[in-house]
């Protein structure tokens, strides 16, 4: 039986644990990247503090000086663990796994072992937009295959662009981000058991970025790609990175379905050193003793989703905000407001508070910001008041 998140689980919210002033004492690219007077809501770090097992694991590490070389399969048991308690998934096998430096690295090195120099790899614009230019530098060709107007796949130009791209017998993958970063959309196994339906039938290899995977709302259920009928032979890249804001410490997960697993025997042994063994000690605490602070932060998120709904409602209501179903992201199209393609350079101008430019998320991304939802509500509060200022 997966177990539903956000029920009570007594530890506090840790969105409300950190002023801004203590906020702005941090040094990574969210505190500065811009003047202090801009008010950062933009890249996917979280205004949290650490869950106290993960801080306890890492210390207890550096206080040893196990500060070495990752090694065994902590990790991968712990995120099995986890992922047949609160997905209902017994299909994640530790001998199938590999640890990889992140998910984006891991992605790249998925599909290597899968697609070639100018193969095409597909992908589901508007989406996270570091997709575009790490296949550019892996030498493979973009194709896009838009979400439809619902935000959701759309199965029909998938297959059309699975057709095309494959015509001629060439090799080609899908990277599919799951749940989907921006819109937060959290694909059905429905939906799922058809792109697999649609892979097999055109020799298409999936690869599927997971990684805002424990990010969900309440009640919602999130399938991994690997468990549904179909996808054995893909592959998936899964983290703790953001469910528990580790990104400073880098670590992942590579599983391959039970028919992947010559391919990804063929991982070069060398890309298990570049995970750092202290961000695997890190996200192997967060996934065995992190669940209590996960569901706290779960449920704050949900709270953050509904205030930044009703404020905009207040205040813009010509902003769409279709709330999403996972992820601490939302996606908000601004195109209304009359302010261009890019609506974030004018927020960020005239109101001082940063999102995230939707341009970069490829087609469909002009007239839409990004907005991070893992702050503190007085931040939320806070950016819509600039950002009514910026359009007033």
């Amino acid at each position: 039986m997966t177990r539903i998140p956000h029920e009570s689980s007594g530890e506090p919210n840790p969105l409300r644990a950190l002023t801004l002033d203590r906020l702005r004492r941090r040094t990574s690219m969210k505190w500065r990247t811009y003047p202090e007077d801009v008010l950062p809501v933009w890249v996917a770090e979280m205004d949290v503090p650490l869950a106290e097992r993960v801080v306890r694991a890492v210390t207890d590490a550096l206080a040893l000086g196990d500060t070495g070389y990752p090694a065994g399969t902590a990790y991968a048991e712990a995120l099995a663990a986890f992922a047949g308690e609160r997905w209902g998934w017994d299909g994640l096998a530790v001998e199938r796994t590999a640890i990889v430096p992140d998910v984006m690295l891991g992605v790249v090195e998925m599909l290597k072992l899968v697609t070639g120099p100018g193969d095409p790899v597909v992908v589901n614009p508007p989406v996270y937009p570091p997709f575009f230019p790490f296949l550019a530098h892996l030498d493979r060709r973009v194709a896009e295959a838009p979400l439809g107007a619902d935000g959701r796949l759309d199965l029909d130009t998938l297959e059309e662009t699975f057709r095309r791209i494959t015509a001629g017998g060439r090799r080609a993958a899908y990277l599919l981000c799951s749940p989907h970063n921006p819109t937060g959309t959290v694909h059905t196994a429905d939906e799922l058991t058809a792109v697999a339906a649609l892979a097999d039938r055109y020799g298409v290899r999936v690869v599927a970025d997971e990684i805002h995977a424990p990010v969900v709302t309440a009640g919602t259920r999130f399938v991994p790609y690997l468990a549904v009928p179909g996808g054995e032979n893909g592959l998936s890249l899964m983290s703790a990175s953001k469910g528990w804001n580790l990104a400073g410490l880098k670590a992942a997960l590579a599983v391959a379905g039970p028919e992947a697993a010559a391919d990804l025997a063929r991982l070069p042994e060398e890309v298990g050193h570049g995970p750092s063994h202290v961000g695997v000690i890190a996200h192997t605490a967060a996934l065995r003793e992190g669940v209590g602070w996960l569901d706290a932060l779960l449920a704050g998120l949900d709270d953050n989703r509904r205030l930044l709904a009703d404020l905009l409602a207040e205040h813009l209501p010509a902003v769409v905000c279709r709330p999403g179903e996972a992820t601490y992201l939302a996606w908000l199209d601004c195109r209304a407001l009359g302010l261009g393609a890019d609506p974030a350079e004018t927020f960020l101008r005239r109101g001082r508070v940063a999102f995230s430019s939707g341009i970069p998320f490829g087609t469909g991304g002009a007239g839409h910001v990004r907005l991070n939802l893992a702050t503190s509500p007085e931040i939320i509060e806070e950016a819509v008041r600039r950002m009514t200022a910026a359009v007033g």
